[in-house]
């Protein structure tokens, strides 16, 4: 069961109802920025989390302003399709779920909330490797302020491009399910407040671990890429 900090109280609460009813995901980014990003990737994470684990999910974006602007940029960061928040009558949802930044005190409701990040990269947040941003980004606690540089990015880019090529190798490989203790500890990780980088360490553990046949490497990398949305199998069927 996935379990999410509540800024207004600080304390772990259920993200999902006990009866799996439905819940409503609402991003209230405050603008165009790259904390706005941050807010709108971990609705994003809390969406996918919640589906992995069969909870159905109304996803609404909640932007008082620059919407279309705000929606491209989600596209661009891999950000599934948010629906229109502003006036949204309730569907009888048994939650709600806010996400905000850690420097808006509204709204009402359970509030996750992410800390600021501080852009120090050359070039606008448009204008960089969005899925090296997006992995830079869940590098870090979602309660933790981050700054995003060309280093970070650079870190982030290479991973990604060793892992895509890796993912891409283990898929020529028979196929073997995910082993038991990984996916108990993947989901483990993310069922703590969403701790992608928890996640992102079991992962690093499989890659030098070399016990799991490439084939359950690649399941596992597949099946962690569900909540991430890297694109890991990328490159499958490319020339190696």
């Amino acid at each position: 069961m996935l379990r999410i900090t509540d800024a207004r109280t600080g304390e772990l609460v259920d993200a999902a109802p006990a009866r799996r009813g439905l819940t409503r995901v609402e991003a209230h980014p405050r603008g165009l920025d790259p904390t706005g990003l941050r807010v709108l990737l971990a609705a994003d994470l809390l969406v996918r989390a919640l589906e992995l684990g069969g909870t159905p999910v109304w996803a609404l974006l909640a932007a008082e302003r620059q919407h279309a602007e705000l929606r491209a940029a989600a596209d661009a960061l891999g950000i599934r399709p948010f629906e229109d928040g502003e006036g949204a009558a309730g569907l009888g949802e048994a939650q709600v779920l806010r996400v905000v930044d850690l420097q808006r005190a509204g709204p009402d409701g359970v509030r996750v909330a992410v800390a600021p990040v501080t852009w120090s990269a050359p070039g606008a947040p448009d204008e960089a490797d969005q899925a090296a941003l997006r992995l830079a980004l869940l590098t870090h606690p979602r309660s933790v302020p981050v700054v995003i540089d060309a280093d970070a990015l650079a870190r982030a880019g290479d991973t990604l491009g060793r892992w895509r090529s890796a993912v891409a190798d283990w898929a020529r490989r028979p196929s073997r399910p995910v082993p038991d203790e990984v996916r108990a500890e993947l989901r483990a990780a993310w069922e703590d407040d969403l701790d992608t980088p928890g996640v992102l360490g079991v992962l690093r553990a499989v890659e030098d671990d070399p016990g799991p046949a490439d084939g359950a490497r690649f399941e596992t990398y597949a099946y962690a890429d569900r909540l991430l949305g890297l694109d890991l199998a990328r490159d499958l069927g490319h020339p190696a």
